[in-house]
């Protein structure tokens, strides 16, 4: 075997190994269902924070699905759209997906679902990380808020939801 070949082949073997460790690490990530596994998309945590940024001062439209205006579940259902991911249309409905996730165990790409009306859930975002998510406010179009904050939005909490394995980036040296 020649030189080439050689490396070929350690780049189809390292290849292989990092595809493994990324594969395990959704398997054994908590919250992890293993009857939704087949319906779950993998997308990095990059994509979904870059993409759900992109659209943050958008206004709030009622019943909107596009760039010229959202509601909630109208940009989540937008964002995901675009990594491949098909949700439902309405709060309600996208509370019945995915898999139920504690409130301590929630990451980046996990629907969080507020209280904000006399329904149930009234209202969702998507979880980015260091206790913030993105969302379409009514008063604000597309923001970013405290998942905690004491005086509106940790009062509300009713729950999170897990409907894709969001990847982390590791650096491979």
């Amino acid at each position: 075997m020649g030189m080439l070949e050689g490396i070929i082949m350690i780049k189809k073997i390292s290849t292989l190994v990092i595809s493994t460790i990324a594969a395990l690490v959704i398997v054994f990530a908590p919250g992890f269902d293993e009857q939704k596994a087949e319906a779950s998309t993998s997308v990095s945590a990059s994509s979904l924070t870059d993409i759900a940024s992109k659209y943050k001062g958008i206004r709030y439209k009622t019943g909107g699905t596009t760039a010229a205006g959202f509601d909630c579940s109208g940009y989540v259902q937008f964002v995901y759209k675009q990594l491949g991911v098909s949700l439902t249309r309405s709060t309600k409905t996208m509370y019945n997906e995915g898999s139920a996730i504690e409130k301590a165990n929630i990451q980046v790409g996990d629907l969080l679902f507020f209280k904000t009306t006399s329904a149930k859930v009234g209202h969702v975002g998507i979880y980015i990380g260091n206790g913030k998510f993105i969302h379409s406010s009514t008063s604000k179009g597309v923001m970013v808020s405290k998942v905690n904050d004491p005086y509106y939005w940790g009062k509300r909490y009713v729950g999170a939801k897990r409907v894709v394995s969001v990847m982390t980036e590791v650096a491979v040296k």
